[in-house]
């Protein structure tokens, strides 16, 4: 009986989520012994908490069961240990085994739907996306084809210029994060940023030696009368600095007279936001900010820096890359601690941070 309850407890969750965390198997074994209290276990924290564990070896034993028959895509997808040595034009922004990043859908199951009707639905969105105020049939239509644009993203790893010429809706960031991660992109980013920044700035400049030369100029804006745009700007750059790694490699600032040194490194560039102004003070307002992507311009014209890096952070989602090589700390402090996904598990740099910014609070 027990092996049976196990069993289909594990079925059921999989078919929910192929890789529940600690919180949604508690969760679980909750829901469990307060549906049936024969289940109970008085010697158990919360009368729940064997069943948590018990469902913890389930699900890793039920996952290497199907993974062995190749019954799950996802499992095989994340089982890739390499690039396909047939690849011949790797992308360095792209890897096969990716770390999970709190998905809520990150490889989701195609309904009725065919990939042939997908397909015919993916060439009417097309034309739809070249009409003029029809974003909601867009929205509709690319919410439709979610699972076979995704399964697509995941196992074919298309380059971006293909991507763009297929799905150019894709590209619309803030709606295809939310189908990825159930979390709205912009408002949480930019709340959470607004609600951190004065202990964040209290934190940075707590910290002496370089961090605090490296950090002083940029920090020196805040006094300067600084709009809610140039406030967030520098303290991003202020944060990433903090962390250890290099700002000028991932928000690379060119005045407008440098446009030619700018093309030629973007076609170098494997991941960055790009920042024109007519001087180098962070205080004047950009007159173009672009992200950039394998020597390709994705988005342009957005309205900041720290909107620039948002959607940076959410093309990593919605295209299946991995983090811009070298921001590691930056993009985990985003993720786990702005944007709250998979922040049940922190490296001890993030851990450390978080913990500081919550204390004050």
């Amino acid at each position: 009986m027990l092996s049976d309850i196990q069993e289909r407890l594990a079925e059921k969750i999989f078919s929910y989520k192929a890789y529940p965390n600690d919180a949604d198997l508690s969760d679980v074994a909750e829901a469990l012994t307060k549906k049936h209290p024969c289940l109970r276990q008085p010697d158990s924290f919360n009368e729940s908490y064997g069943w948590k564990m018990r469902l913890k070896s389930k699900m890793c034993n039920y996952r290497t069961q199907l993974k062995s028959h190749g019954l799950a895509s996802e499992l095989m997808v994340n089982s890739l240990k390499s690039k396909s040595r047939e690849d011949p034009r790797p992308h360095p922004a792209k890897n096969n085994k990716k770390a999970r990043r709190g998905e809520a859908n990150y490889y989701p199951h195609p309904g009725i739907e065919t990939p042939e009707s997908l397909e015919k639905e993916r060439k009417l969105l097309l034309t739809e996306v070249k009409k003029r105020n029809n974003d909601k049939t867009v929205r509709e239509k690319m919410a439709r084809t979610f699972e076979f644009r995704r399964q697509e993203v995941v196992d074919q790893k298309p380059s971006i210029e293909n991507l763009k010429e297929r799905w150019p809706a894709l590209f619309q960031i803030n709606a295809e994060f939310q189908r990825v991660t159930a979390v709205p992109l912009l408002t949480r980013f930019m709340a959470q940023l607004d609600k951190y920044s004065t202990q964040l700035l209290k934190i940075i400049k707590k910290r002496g030696g370089a961090t605090r030369a490296k950090t002083a100029m940029i920090l020196d804006f805040l006094d300067q009368d600084a709009d809610a745009d140039v406030r967030r700007e520098c303290v991003l750059r202020a944060l990433i600095i903090y962390l250890g790694e290099c700002v000028e490699n991932l928000i690379k600032d060119y005045t407008m007279s440098e446009k030619d040194r700018a093309g030629q490194e973007l076609e170098r560039t494997t991941m960055a936001v790009f920042v024109f102004r007519e001087t180098s003070s962070l205080l004047e307002q950009p007159k173009e900010t672009a992200i950039i992507i394998d020597g390709v311009e994705v988005l342009n014209e957005l309205p900041s820096v720290a909107t620039g890096v948002v959607m940076l952070f959410g093309l990593c989602y919605a295209l299946n890359m991995e983090y811009p090589q070298g921001f590691r700390f930056t993009f985990e402090a985003l993720q786990k601690i702005l944007m709250e996904l998979g922040s049940n598990k922190m490296s001890s740099k993030i851990r450390k941070l978080n913990g500081e910014l919550h204390t004050a609070q």
